[in-house]
């Protein structure tokens, strides 16, 4: 009974302790005026969040909505998400986790920038565009995956371990200059795409709806020295899957379990 009570009180708004965090499950309100004097929670309250829930139903998460949340450590949008507007999560520099709407449209100028400990971000296929700057001074984003249809603004990745990563010359702050944008976005699209099809299981494990049965099929082809195997930017398999926050439901201790059985003789 307390479990189900715990996971009926996922959808209900405002601020409590949740697994263990100090989580603040947001339902759209509006919490500050259009002169920036913030009309509910103060800033000592603010500052203690340590997780932020958008709740189903909300579509928009307003400009700057929670910028400069120093404590900020995880991120989980309700599917109904469908804008992130400007500078919505800037400077959220404890911020290491966020988990993107399956539905999201669009991605505003700046809104991560600033997000210093941000390692990965997974953006769904119905997203359209994403600003200028996004993810600027996102100094740990290494994995970055993005569908090919999506429109990327300038500078989305600099200052990030990423672009430090690419083939491009940036200068000691991490920019590059504008003229090599459009070479970086499609760089960024295609660092799992070769003509041999050498990173198959990289793609795979990155999707946006990872399948097992497409992982053990890849690996059983390929062996499972395909499972640490370094992409350009120094990315396994293994690490897309467990960054991957729509991969949850694949067991990889299951595949290789499977992989292992198979190839001795035994039934699965």
């Amino acid at each position: 009974m307390r479990v189900q009570t715990e996971e009926w009180r996922r959808f209900i708004p405002g601020i409590r302790m949740y697994k263990g965090k100090k989580t603040f499950f947001y339902n759209g309100e509006k919490l500050w005026d259009d002169n920036g004097v913030w009309l509910i929670h103060d800033e000592e309250e603010r500052q203690s969040w340590e997780v932020i829930i958008v709740l189903p139903g909300v579509e928009v998460i307003p400009e700057f909505t929670f910028s400069g949340r120093k404590k900020l450590e995880t991120v989980i949008m309700a599917d109904s998400v469908r804008r992130i507007k400007n500078g919505a999560f800037i400077h959220c520099e404890s911020l290491k986790f966020v988990k993107l709407s399956r539905n999201l449209e669009y991605i505003g100028n700046y809104a991560f920038s600033g997000c210093k400990c941000l390692p990965s971000i997974f953006i769904p296929p119905s997203c359209q565009e994403i600003g200028k700057r996004a993810f600027r001074y996102c100094r740990k984003l290494i994995i970055f995956l993005v569908p090919q249809e999506t429109q990327l603004g300038e500078g989305v990745i600099e200052d990030t371990a990423l672009i430090k990563a690419s083939p491009f010359e940036i200068d000691a702050s991490g920019e590059y200059e504008t003229r090599f944008n459009e070479n970086v976005n499609e760089w960024i699209k295609n660092i799992n795409r070769t003509v041999d099809d050498e990173f198959a299981l990289h793609r795979a494990c990155s999707s946006f709806n990872p399948i097992t049965d497409v992982l053990y099929e890849i690996i059983k082809r390929e062996g499972l020295i395909s499972c640490n195997k370094k992409n350009q930017i120094g990315i396994t398999p293994m690490q897309y899957l467990e960054a991957n926050p729509f991969a949850k439901h694949i067991d990889q201790s299951l595949v290789m379990k499977r992989y292992i059985l198979e190839m001795m003789g035994e039934a699965v």
